[in-house]
């Protein structure tokens, strides 16, 4: 076990009272492994049990029961060990609006317990690793999202902690600022970080993520890589866009899969469906396309999306934390 960063058996969280009605179970028997110096994905619906998840991988909440250790140690009993070695980014930016970059590093360093010089070097050495060194006099209330979140970051790893728990780190960023966060977030994970990130943006997990976990109702229902979690949703699919939304019935039966299996957008005059032979079937529906006069604009093989997944594993319509 000693790859695993993260190594969590059978653990259970109950909220509520004392009657079984009022009882929620935010973990129920979860399992989860996270080898060091990667990013660990994890996804799931509303109430699945992900922020309770990093709370208590976080020594902020005490498992009910189960085993969990972080770097080593276990959170319970070894609380303040763990404490020493990790870093926590929330959902909100935990930073002094009026204070420039380098003084929120600052206090942060200090609150740590760095003395003035180790502080004022290490938030130094932070500004210039995050692309921010001509802004350290700048205040926070100036930044832009991606800015302010790539301080925030910067500021959960002061004492250069071996894991990092990311929760939801680019909620609320357009699409620059997110691609800031990521390339923050590859850059740590290249210098021997382990990340586990938790994300509403499945894109995200796909981009970040080397493994991802699945959790609904307080248990991982699957684990892999983006790519092994794909490919249970069916494999390969090939998509067909018509240039008459009126022809979509016709070209249904040209699909080389029973009728039930094909899925049709009207508005988009889009139909799709999964395929095992990827050639044979492009070949062969381009092919009974033109043999039946039907005009295709676009036809195209691809891989499941992670929202495809998701929602064929959880049946849910949204993932947030």
């Amino acid at each position: 076990m000693a790859d695993m960063a993260i190594s969590v058996e059978g653990a259970h969280k109950t909220y509520g009272g004392k009657k079984a009605k009022d009882v929620k179970k935010a973990l129920d028997g979860l399992d989860l492994r996270v080898v060091r110096g990667t990013v660990h994905g994890v996804l799931g619906p509303n109430g699945a049990g992900k922020t309770t998840l990093v709370r208590v991988l976080a020594t902020l909440l005490r498992p009910d029961s189960g085993r969990v250790e972080v770097a080593g140690y276990d959170v319970v009993t070894e609380a303040r060990a763990v404490r020493f070695r990790i870093g926590l980014l929330g959902q909100h930016a935990a930073l002094d609006e009026e204070l420039g970059g380098r003084q929120n590093l600052e206090m942060f360093a200090r609150l740590h317990h760095l003395g003035a010089r180790h502080a004022r070097v290490r938030a130094d050495e932070l500004l210039e690793r995050f692309d921010l060194g001509d802004t350290g006099r700048k205040p926070v209330r100036a930044y832009s999202g991606g800015m302010r979140r790539r301080l925030d970051l910067a500021a959960s790893l002061v004492t250069d902690p071996e894991i990092l728990f990311l929760d939801e780190p680019t909620t609320g960023l357009d699409p620059r600022g997110r691609a800031e966060v990521w390339s923050a977030v590859r850059s740590l994970v290249g210098g021997g970080t382990t990340v586990l990130l938790t994300t509403q943006y499945l894109e995200e997990a796909d981009q970040l993520a080397g493994r991802i976990s699945v959790v609904d109702r307080g248990r991982v229902i699957a684990d892999g890589t983006p790519d092994e979690l794909k490919s249970r949703t069916g494999g390969d699919r090939i998509d067909v866009v018509l240039r008459d939304a009126g022809q979509l019935g016709a070209a249904v039966a040209l699909l080389p899969v029973p009728e039930s299996g094909v899925s049709v957008d009207v508005d988009r005059r889009l139909l799709s469906a999964p395929v095992t032979d990827r050639m044979t079937a492009l070949s062969g529906v381009v092919r009974a396309l033109e043999e039946a006069g039907i005009d295709a604009e676009d036809v195209a093989l691809r891989r499941p999306t992670l929202d495809e997944v998701f929602l064929h594993l959880t049946g849910a319509g949204e993932v947030a934390a």
